[in-house]
């Protein structure tokens, strides 16, 4: 490996530890729950198994090939890598978050679908789906999540948590914010006696999708 390589791992593994402390900072998993990865080259960076995440280093770099073989570190790899390569084999994800996040968890037990309640479902590419359940760390979980990201950026886990890709650790932990803001909406407005939240219609969404994509800064 070139120093240049090694650099950018170094790089990569930092923003992977960062990304997984702010998502236990912020609520979205408690204790050693939730993994975070990024893909640098055929290298999958990806959080250990039951590590807390304030106490990995610099040192503590977790590799895998995309066939799962490790081929960076001495810690083992999380139990949901085979959710993590399911979706670096079948997209074009740079990075992936996977969290235990309350209200989103809390949608997937009730919905296949989380309810058009805001325009933000436009960020994650529409509609998001609820994957049915599957036990954690399975090849079956990941066959199901892979369903239900077709044409999207993110899904529920039923009974489970959330899963989030982009092109950066930011865009993916974003996507997963989203999503947990978008649940807790739904949640709290469905939660009014006698009243039903009113929901967007798939034109409007449409509508919002092709906005959002001239939004930001230029350049």
């Amino acid at each position: 490996m070139s120093d240049g390589d090694q650099d950018e791992i170094g790089r990569a593994w930092h923003d992977v530890v960062g990304t997984a402390r702010r998502t236990r900072a912020e609520g979205l998993v408690v204790g050693t729950s939730g993994n975070v990865s990024a893909r640098v080259g055929d290298t999958v960076l990806v959080t250990p198994t039951g590590v807390p995440y304030d106490r990995l280093g610099p040192g503590d770099a977790v590799g895998v090939d995309l066939e799962g073989r490790q081929v960076l570190g001495d810690l083992l790899p999380t139990s949901e890598l085979p959710l993590h390569l399911a979706v670096y084999r079948n997209t074009g994800a740079r990075a992936v978050v996977h969290t235990h996040a309350v209200h989103a968890t809390a949608v997937s037990t009730l919905v296949t679908e989380v309810p058009l309640v805001h325009y933000a479902a436009a960020l994650l590419g529409g509609p998001v789906r609820t994957a049915p359940y599957a036990r954690y760390g399975t090849q079956e979980l990941a066959d199901t999540m892979l369903a239900a990201l077709r044409d999207r950026t993110g899904c529920l886990l039923r009974n489970h948590g959330t899963v989030t890709y982009g092109d950066t650790l930011d865009e993916a932990y974003d996507r997963t914010a989203q999503l947990e803001w978008m649940c807790r909406l739904w949640l709290t407005a469905s939660s009014v006696p006698g009243r039903s939240p009113a929901l967007l219609s798939s034109a409007e969404l449409m509508e919002a999708k092709e906005a959002l994509e001239g939004y930001g800064q230029p350049g």
